[in-house]
């Protein structure tokens, strides 16, 4: 059954878009990340035009967080004091994101650097996940019950204004987390993601976050600078579908639930594994799109005038 969507000016079956939403969401559950990162290039693979899946991927992902952080509170895994510290960044940072992303549409360029964004982080972060995860499984399986240290300190936690994170037992410099929170709010703005397939192993390896309280605090800072960017980018470039973020919404709120159910089954490395799995698979396929050789290289309009 197809959908009209008036922005995108496309029409897609709702089903589609439901089970796109629902896997997202369902995801968004499992490692805590929006899901942006994997919802954008979907939509642009089924139809969808890239400023339009930029801004209403961005409206989705604040049902897909809300329901996501709800499951991971009455778990006891969102540290709040670092979740809001985060988001003074990330709506900083969403506000030069969306200048980004208008200067860049002005340009004609939108398009190719969407995809080059999602190419190269997703590229690098994805290779860097699978690496380290596929050690840590490794050193598991050899040391048998051994343990690590709960977190490392590097020189970037001795930085002034140095904060207590009780729920997640550190003790580092409050500047940290509204750098990274600022970083994902201008990719949030551009590349039209919540930011957690950064965030979350930001959160793990810099911020050094116990695994168990990263997803459901990167969810936390997601819902608002999610909800900032939406706000922005119908203001400045009218490119949010509300027909189109409805009916991902749904699929997303829904997903997430079973998705938070699933994640407490697996250990840290895997999670971390699993998620660097997909990432490579997303940025193998935009790149594999970005260097095709297209059917036809232009495109000469007719005029039926004679």
């Amino acid at each position: 059954m197809d959908i009209y969507l008036p922005v995108a000016e496309v029409s897609l079956d709702i089903f589609v878009l439901l089970g796109l939403g629902a896997a997202v969401g369902f995801l968004s559950g499992v490692f805590g990340v929006g899901g942006g990162f994997l919802l954008t290039p979907l939509l642009i693979f089924i139809g969808v035009p890239p400023t339009v899946a930029v801004a209403s991927s961005a409206n989705q992902l604040v049902g897909a967080s809300v329901s996501g952080v709800l499951a991971h509170w009455r778990r006891g895994h969102v540290d709040f004091k670092m979740g809001f510290i985060l988001l003074l960044g990330g709506l900083a940072g969403s506000v030069l994101g969306v200048w980004l992303f208008t200067l860049f549409a002005r340009l004609g360029q939108v398009e190719l650097v969407i995809s080059l964004c999602y190419v190269v982080l997703l590229g690098i972060l994805g290779c860097l996940m699978g690496i380290e995860s596929a050690r840590a499984i490794l050193r598991q399986r050899r040391s048998g019950s051994a343990r690590r240290k709960l977190h490392r300190h590097i020189w970037l936690h001795g930085l002034p204004l140095k904060t207590r994170f009780r729920s997640s037992q550190l003790y580092i410099s409050a500047i940290l987390p509204v750098g990274l929170g600022f970083v994902v709010g201008v990719l949030s703005a551009v590349m039209g993601i919540g930011g957690g397939f950064l965030m979350v192993p930001a959160m793990i390896y810099t911020l050094g976050m116990p695994t168990a309280m990263v997803p459901g605090t990167s969810l936390l800072q997601i819902i608002f600078v999610a909800a900032n960017v939406t706000m922005l980018q119908a203001y400045t470039n009218h490119t949010v579908d509300g027909v189109l973020a409805l009916v991902l919404l749904v699929g997303g709120v829904i997903g997430a639930q079973f998705g938070t159910r699933f994640g407490t089954r697996l250990r840290g490395e895997q999670l971390r594994f699993l998620l660097a799995l997909i990432v490579l698979i997303v940025a193998a396929q935009l790149a594999h799109d970005l260097t095709i050789r297209p059917k036809s290289l232009f495109v000469i309009p007719m005029d039926n005038r004679g």
